[in-house]
């Protein structure tokens, strides 16, 4: 996977609600914070998790601050 790969495989609601906010792709996640992405409908812990592991194996993370 590449900075600017695909979603990791996370389960079709929370796919979709990250498509609804045009988050697509791993780098488009580096400008959310988690606990935003985890008030999204569909998107839960698990999904988190395994995003947060997505973005940590290329050496990225979820924006952090307000």
């Amino acid at each position: 996977m590449t900075n600017d790969g695909p979603l990791p495989q996370i389960g079709a609601p929370a796919t979709r609600a990250l498509s609804a906010r045009g988050i697509t792709r791993l780098a488009d996640l580096t400008h959310h914070r988690s606990e935003d992405l985890l008030a999204l409908h569909g998107v839960g812990p698990k999904a988190v998790r395994l995003l947060r592991a997505a973005l940590a194996e290329q050496g990225m993370s979820f924006a952090e601050g307000w």
